[in-house]
């Protein structure tokens, strides 16, 4: 089935042989950028569901002080956007296209790629990498739509939606935890043994780069901490805030040890780090059934915190889209902040050009290169467009102005330069900009599916 996308057979006939073989270097990057002697390592680190004032560099009282590390060594992105659910984040980032494109607006299971379809963890197997995740899959579900199946050399955590921490299981009970997508029975909590199987990978002696995506379960509920977690918060109130915060701060500290084993393995100078999280925070939960009830009487009654921004996990407000991000990539990006918008899309084409492989043919990504932007040398500002589908509404940013369309036929507009938190709705006022805008949604949104 042709979804527009190279296949992998075209792909390596378009490099001639070259990235099968190993040598990187043979394509032309994207976007005029010469590629490096020698790819960097690159290291993806997905929290799931952390907030924009869920981490110490944004003010937050929870301690990230390994977040905040990297913050002070990298690049702080303070206009990335992502989607406001998991899944469809997800996808952005390992196709380099709005997850619309696939049918996915919101957290999804069994078919979701062609088999044709082109991953980030495809592209870079392909030009020599080897590849891994560890942690939370949500792209496919077992037996057949797994890791390995789209680019990964190795495959460790689990399948589906959220798992409670120690048991491993989804809430339906499912068995989810796998290594080489294959079930196994493991103990511990997901965070340790996420974090432990990432530098298992990091400290394997190897000769080519590696490409390895670490994929949180945490702060996402439902939430259960050791004890050492939670004495850091004994103060806070309500008791759902204080677990969220113990979780966050668990997070930080596997974070710490995986830039530590970059550190160990004299691998720091030659890695690129990018941290994000998927979506923003979520308000609250409480089921008295999933997990087999075990949170029956653990009500989450408040959880993330997305200030001064408005809005939740879920809506395509800033509060659910924008969050908090970092790159670190030594001797080749600048310390600092980039306020460049920026989406989750992004990141496929613009590793591509890292890499130093440009895929053949018409790869229809919604994505562009933003290392000029992350460089500093983009030049005058360039009017981005940015687009957002849910089951609810579709949303569009198209320069500084954001239009959101919801399902029940309501339209609200924003300037976002001088309204940064959506507080002045302006379609009554601008009803001329308000047509250009719609247009210019109906025309982003014909390749849905």
């Amino acid at each position: 089935m042709d979804n527009g996308l190279v296949t992998r057979r075209a792909f390596l006939q378009g490099l001639g042989g070259c990235a099968a073989a190993g040598l990187v270097g043979c394509a032309v990057s994207a976007g005029g950028d010469a590629p490096d002697k020698r790819p960097p390592n690159i290291v993806v680190i997905l929290a799931d569901d952390l907030g924009w004032a869920d981490v110490g560099y944004h003010g937050s009282a929870i301690k990230t002080p390994h977040i905040d590390r990297l913050s002070r060594q990298g690049l702080r992105l303070e206009q990335h956007y992502v989607t406001p659910t998991c899944t469809p984040t997800r996808v952005g980032l390992i196709t380099g296209r709005y997850p619309s494109r696939f049918g996915v607006t919101a957290p999804a299971y069994g078919k979701i790629f062609h088999d044709d379809t082109l991953t980030l963890p495809a592209l870079l197997k392909r030009a020599g990498y080897h590849t891994a995740i560890s942690g939370k899959w949500h792209m496919g579900s077992p037996p057949d739509e797994t890791p390995r199946k789209y680019g990964f050399d190795e495959s460790y955590g689990y399948f589906h939606g959220q798992i409670d921490p120690y048991t491993h299981h989804y809430k339906t009970g499912e068995a989810s935890w796998h290594r080489n997508d294959e079930l196994l029975e493991e103990e511990g909590h997901a965070t340790d043994l996420i974090t432990a199987e990432a530098v298992r990978v990091i400290e394997t002696p190897r000769q080519e780069p590696f490409f390895l995506y670490v994929a949180y379960s945490v702060p996402h509920f439902p939430l259960d901490e050791p004890q050492r977690w939670l004495d850091l918060y004994l103060d806070v109130e309500p008791v759902s805030r204080r677990w969220y915060a113990a979780s966050v701060s668990h997070m930080d500290d596997g974070i710490g040890r995986i830039l530590d084993a970059l550190d160990r393995t004299d691998r720091r100078e030659d890695t690129l780090v990018l941290f994000v999280s998927d979506n923003g925070g979520q308000k609250s939960w409480h089921s008295a059934t999933q997990y087999h009830g075990r949170y029956a009487d653990k009500s989450h009654t408040v959880l993330g915190d997305n200030r001064p921004w408005r809005g939740w996990k879920g809506d395509v407000y800033e509060g659910g889209i924008r969050v908090p991000a970092i790159i670190r990539w030594p001797g080749h990006l600048p310390g600092g902040r980039c306020d460049a918008p920026m989406h989750i899309v992004d990141w496929m084409p613009t590793l591509a050009t890292v890499v130093g492989v440009e895929p053949q043919g018409d790869m229809r990504w919604d994505g562009r290169n933003i290392r000029p932007a992350l460089q500093g040398r983009s030049g005058p500002a360039v009017e981005r467009t940015l687009y957002w589908k849910t089951p609810n509404a579709r949303a569009l940013r198209q320069g500084d102005w954001k239009l959101i369309v919801f399902n029940n036929g309501k339209t609200e507009l924003y300037n976002l330069a001088e309204d940064p938190y959506e507080q002045t709705d302006l379609a009554a006022d601008e009803p001329d900009r308000l047509v250009r805008l719609q247009q210019s949604l109906a025309h982003i949104s014909v390749g849905d599916w």
